[in-house]
């Protein structure tokens, strides 16, 4: 009998998560613009950071990715792009801030008037929520949380940041 590497994997309790579902669709030219991380989990590359923004500007072939950190007083940034994922409708992004490596950059959630956003990957280590402005309602709080867990996220690790430019 044969099995396969996935098969055998779960046999053992090795398990990959369930897949990942996103939005329908994300328009990029709405998307674009500044947003604030005011929840994230922690992890080493924003770690020290007291106020996160990332900046999104749509190119003809990517999505340029300007990710500032505000540490101590003073900023330090990062530049990268995205590749949007050929049949995610935009939702699914290929994200790339050194060649060759690209890591998942998947919207889990965007109201409609693209002022809110919950984004994560599909191992469930990485999970940001943002918004346009650097202050949310604590029910925006509790809505993305409740959806992060949903989703199969241990939101009890999310982070809360404060961002005063």
């Amino acid at each position: 009998m044969r099995l396969s590497i996935l098969a055998l994997l779960a046999l053992i309790g090795c398990s990959s998560p369930a897949p990942l579902p996103v939005v329908d669709a994300v328009d990029l030219q709405r998307y674009a613009g500044r947003w604030y991380v005011w929840a994230r989990f922690d992890h080493s590359f924003e770690r020290g950071c007291s106020c996160s923004i990332a900046e999104y500007t749509v190119m003809p072939d990517h999505v340029r990715v300007l990710n500032l950190c505000k540490e101590g007083g003073s900023w330090r940034t990062i530049e990268g792009k995205a590749f949007p994922v050929e049949g995610s409708n935009n939702a699914k992004l290929k994200v790339q801030f050194f060649w060759p490596f690209k890591g998942d950059y998947y919207i889990l959630a965007l109201d409609s008037a693209y002022q809110h956003v919950l984004v994560g990957e599909p191992g469930r280590s990485y999970l940001w929520m943002m918004s346009r402005t650097p202050q949310v309602d604590e029910a925006v709080y509790e809505t993305l949380s409740a959806k992060a867990a949903e989703l199969g996220f241990d939101s009890k690790k999310l982070m809360r940041m404060k961002c005063a430019e």
